[in-house]
């Protein structure tokens, strides 16, 4: 079986959401559905119908979730003794070469990246380029746009 990587901070993400899915957005939903039985015909009843595919997204959510804990390889990225190298869970400062604009992302698991938070797959082009290089380095990173290159300014692990 194979476990997919986590981080350990992802990790509590993930068990705040499910925590919150369980105890707050399902009752609500099932008052919601309660709610809209109530208004009668349920062939025409847009509360309803609403209500009940709010609920199947958050069952499938809660399901997901479950799954992805119960699969994960949870890693504690600061416990780590990896001096200045990209490893899993590492926070990669990066220029690029071609901009000179700094960017900063976090390697993490598919199952908590998030883009807009910088925390990028470990699956994704430019972490796969990334990983065991080293501060000083320059990473030759593939992407569907072409071929871009970042000197890695700095490793941590938070």
């Amino acid at each position: 079986m194979n476990r997919a990587p986590i981080t350990a901070t992802g990790a509590e993400r993930l068990k705040a959401e499910l925590v919150k899915l369980k105890t707050e957005d399902r009752p609500r939903i099932i008052q919601a559905i309660a709610t809209a039985r109530e208004h009668g015909d349920l062939k025409e009843n847009a509360e309803y119908h609403a209500a009940r595919e709010q609920q199947s997204f958050t069952e499938g959510r809660i399901q997901e979730l479950e799954n992805a804990l119960a699969m994960a390889q949870v890693i504690d990225v600061a416990s780590l003794d990896i001096k200045g190298r990209v490893v899993f869970g590492a926070t990669v400062t990066l220029e690029d070469l071609d901009t000179e604009e700094e960017v900063v992302y976090q390697i993490v698991g598919d199952i908590e990246a998030d883009i807009k938070e910088n925390r990028i797959a470990v699956s994704s082009p430019i972490a796969r380029a990334l990983i065991g290089q080293e501060e000083g380095d320059v990473a030759i990173v593939k992407a569907p746009s072409g071929v871009r290159e970042y000197e890695i300014v700095e490793v941590e692990y938070k």
